[in-house]
Formats: structure tokens, C-alpha cells, sequence
């Protein structure tokens, strides 16, 4: 007679996938209400069920060991299979309409991975979705055209608006473009921008009057794919972070000026909706991996 899989713990799972996306097992115990040692608990069934360690210590973040990387892509699934069959035997299947914005870095990058989820789960929301530049999504917001947006954290940012966190912003430039030598020579740095008004832009050439280099804008564009473009070209160098950073393009770090870190923020305008709230969440967690802790 074959020997009967063991059943793994949907509690222990939901614990398991909140303290990764949430970098800390406490964070996940407050959320769950739960004690930290009740979730540690958890945790360790998990592990003894599975047969193999599931997270390990980097520094001071927490880290996926190879069976747990397996194991976090089944847990996800799993749950909202069980989430869903909840919602059905209850009659909660969410339905109506959506519409949501996102800034051009998160929505070449990360909106994939967060409507095709939610759209096999919840069939019957219907949703819309527009990538722009943070002004135009804004305006959205406030002509009542979007009903949510996640976007990079500028000063005129409604109070309402969320903080999901701080992502750290990078120059880029394609691999043969050398820097250095181009400064060394005395030339001015070639930078590739989004038109103005635009809050990478400023925080560019802020940092570079500071550091006291000189620069000049060589191209600028309306879309993020044709800054990219012309990253790849090697006709300059950009001010971006790493979500959606593309394949065979280096961060440069010295001799150009740290630039620090800029807010991830989402805004909504009705917050008690059931859909725009497991949206939300879904957003934060595509997020997560690129904060800064």
C-alpha cells in the first residue's frame, strides 16, 4: 500500500510566506496574531514535515534556503487555492470593476506577476490597468478616471497615499561606457533623462551640483523603454532603480555621487474594497524584494 503524503499545515504556510514577505517572522506573528514563538513553532514543523531546512540567515535579513525557494512557490498557490475555495463556499468571490495605474518601472516589471494571480483567482473582476509617468497617474487619480495606483513617493502625494517603503535608487549605463575615463578627461557626464517635470531627473542633478560634476542632458525621452533604449546604446547614463532593471546593463558606483533611496508609495481611493485591498497587498509583496531594510 503506498504511504500517504503528508498534509502540510495551511497555517504554518501562510506564517512561512508572511515572514518572508515581510523579512521577519515577528512582523508575520503581529499580523497573524499570533506569538513569535508560535510562528517560530510553525516553522519548525514545516521543516521537520519537508525534510530540509526552509530559511537561513544572511546578515540581518532572512533567506530562502533551496527547498525553501521551492517550497514558497507551491505555499503561494496552495493558499490562494484555499483562499478562494473559502470565498466560494462563503459566496465572497469578489466582483466589479478595477482600474489601476502604475509608474512605467513597476508596471513593465512587476504587473504580471501581480494581475495574473489575482485574475485566476477572482474571475469576476474585471480590471483595467495604465502604466505612466507619476503626474499623469496622480491627475488619474483625482479626475476619478483610476481607482488605485502605486507610485514612486514625490512631495505632492495625497496623505492618503501609503508608504510601502524605501527603494534605493542606482546609475546605470551600459557595460563598454567608462565613466571615469569620460570625467577624467574632464568631460561632461551624458545623461539620459525623462522630460522634465520628473523626480529622478531632480534628484539627479541635484546630487551632481553637489558633488560639483559637470553634466549635460544628450537625450531625453517620454517612456522609460526608450531610456532604456538608449542605455543600450551606451549614449549615457540614466538615474533608476534596479525593479525591471534590464539584462546587460551595470550599476556604476563610484566616481558618481550616492544618491540614496526614494518612497514606493500606493494610493486608493476606497481602501475598504475587498478587490483594491488583496490588490494592495499583492502590490506591497511584488515590492518587498527591493526595499531597503
Amino acid at each position: 500500500m503506498a504511504k500517504v503524503p503528508i498534509a502540510l499545515d495551511s497555517d504554518a504556510l501562510r506564517s512561512f510566506v508572511l515572514g518572508i514577505e515581510t523579512g521577519s517572522f515577528a512582523l508575520a506573528a503581529q499580523q497573524l496574531c499570533r506569538s513569535t514563538s508560535a510562528v517560530s513553532a510553525q516553522l519548525k514543523k514545516l521543516e521537520q514535515q519537508c525534510g530540509t531546512p526552509l530559511v537561513e540567515k544572511r546578515g540581518r535579513h532572512l533567506a530562502l534556503t533551496p527547498g525553501g525557494e521551492i517550497l514558497m512557490s507551491y505555499a503561494r498557490r496552495l493558499l490562494s487555492l484555499n483562499d478562494e475555495a473559502w470565498r466560494a463556499v462563503r459566496g465572497e468571490l469578489l466582483q466589479g470593476d478595477v482600474r489601476i495605474g502604475m509608474q512605467e518601472d513597476f508596471g513593465e516589471s512587476l504587473m504580471p506577476g501581480i494581475l495574473g494571480p489575482f485574475s485566476r483567482q477572482h474571475p469576476g473582476v474585471r480590471i483595467s490597468a495604465r502604466v505612466d509617468r507619476n503626474q499623469p497617474l496622480l491627475q488619474a487619480i483625482a479626475g476619478d478616471s483610476l481607482d488605485m495606483a502605486l507610485l514612486w513617493q514625490g512631495d505632492n502625494l495625497p496623505a492618503s497615499s501609503q508608504l510601502l517603503g524605501q527603494c534605493a535608487l542606482a546609475w546605470i549605463a551600459a557595460p563598454e561606457l567608462d565613466v571615469a575615463a569620460l570625467l577624467a578627461r574632464g568631460e561632461p557626464l551624458p545623461l539620459l533623462m525623462f522630460e522634465a517635470p520628473c523626480l529622478m531627473r531632480t534628484r539627479a542633478l541635484a546630487a551632481l551640483e553637489q558633488a560639483g560634476l559637470a553634466w549635460r542632458v544628450v537625450f531625453t525621452s517620454h517612456s522609460l523603454s526608450g531610456i532604456w533604449a538608449a542605455v543600450h546604446a551606451g549614449l549615457g547614463v540614466t538615474l533608476r532603480s534596479q525593479i525591471g532593471l534590464p539584462a546587460g546593463l551595470k550599476v556604476i558606483h563610484a566616481p558618481l555621487p550616492a544618491v540614496g533611496n526614494m518612497g514606493i508609495a500606493l494610493l486608493q481611493k476606497n481602501s475598504a474594497d475587498a478587490a483594491q485591498q488583496l490588490l494592495g497587498k499583492l502590490m506591497a509583496a511584488a515590492v518587498n524584494d527591493y526595499l531597503v531594510r
